[in-house]
């Protein structure tokens, strides 16, 4: 019996997506045994600021990185929003699940909709990109941080410390957790960041077992419209935590791409998006980022970054 070990963190979401994985190789490949490394990231142990500023980028993927190029896993699992376009020298982005529902989700005990929430509403999220799409649409908001697990923040929005929060569907979803809140709305408004509801498989690039694995984890139209994502963010330099929104999807035999930065109050905002043919959207992200930089977006996310979180941001609870 072979041996294939999965680098997760610890968290209930992780485990759910690490499990997942693993039930999936094990049902195809009947002589695979898969063994799960369990471990805790830096983004899960710093919980009194916002990820925007711990510095650097990989907040939950270091950890496990460092696991298997020191010989620990053969393989990490992630949610691929986390995943920065660097990869290590001896690791690679080998394969890309399906991409499930992107939606953003508006959560409350007190109102049935974003359109219902009355001027000044505590609203939680710790996403610079949330902040700035809410704040867009309704400056009139009150944007305070949420960090903690998907049950803490929840917690959170039940003992009545915010009016609403704003969490993404596919956690809700695996977890089962939509049942418990009373008032659930979709925000279509909302542009989801980079790889958000797909899981990158991560692995030890000379792993010949970890390889064929991820062949057969990968779907090609996901991993094609996430590869556009990350071109983009890539090419313009944004972190994990930037306020940047981007998301590509392909319909028919077109591909199309749209993207999102601004300030974190909503202000500066610079929207786009580009289409063209599948066989010939390749470059299509980088393309973006183009029009993006020539009018103005490193700047724009240079100043968003030194003004994120700190006097002009919304009070913080």
């Amino acid at each position: 019996m072979k041996k294939i070990v999965i680098a997760t963190r610890e968290s209930q979401l992780a485990l759910w997506q690490a499990y997942h994985i693993k039930d999936k190789i094990e049902s195809h490949f009947k002589d695979i045994a898969v063994e799960i490394n369990k471990m805790t990231s830096r983004g899960d142990k710093v919980l009194d600021r916002p990820l925007a500023l711990i510095g650097g980028k990989g907040h939950f993927t270091k950890e496990l990185e460092d696991a298997m190029l020191e010989g620990r896993a053969d393989m990490a699992v992630h949610s691929l929003k986390d995943v920065p376009t660097f990869i290590p020298d001896g690791l690679e982005l080998s394969a890309i699940t399906k991409r499930e529902d992107q939606s953003d989700f508006l959560l409350s005990y007190k109102y049935d909709s974003f359109e219902s929430l009355p001027e000044g509403a505590i609203v939680g999220t710790t996403s610079l990109r949330r902040r700035m799409q809410i704040l867009s649409v309704r400056p009139d908001l009150k944007v305070k941080d949420l960090r903690g697990n998907v049950n803490t923040r929840l917690r959170k929005l039940k003992e009545g410390q915010y009016d609403a929060i704003i969490l993404a569907y596919i956690g809700l979803k695996r977890l089962d957790l939509l049942k418990d809140i009373p008032y659930t709305h979709k925000l279509d408004f909302m542009i989801p960041p980079m790889g958000q509801a797909a899981l990158g498989i991560e692995i030890v690039k000379d792993n010949k077992l970890a390889k064929e694995i991820s062949s057969f984890l990968n779907d090609e139209e996901t991993y094609f419209c996430t590869k556009l994502e990350r071109d983009f963010i890539s090419k313009i330099g944004a972190g994990c935590s930037a306020p940047v929104a981007v998301n590509a999807v392909i319909d028919e035999n077109r591909v199309k791409i749209k993207a999102m930065i601004g300030y974190p109050d909503g202000t500066h905002i610079l929207k786009k998006e580009k289409s063209a043919l599948i066989d010939n959207g390749s470059n299509l992200g980088i393309e973006l980022a183009d029009e993006f930089i020539k009018d103005g977006a490193l700047e724009i996310l240079k100043n968003a970054e030194e003004i994120a979180f700190k006097d002009s941001r919304p009070d913080r609870l």
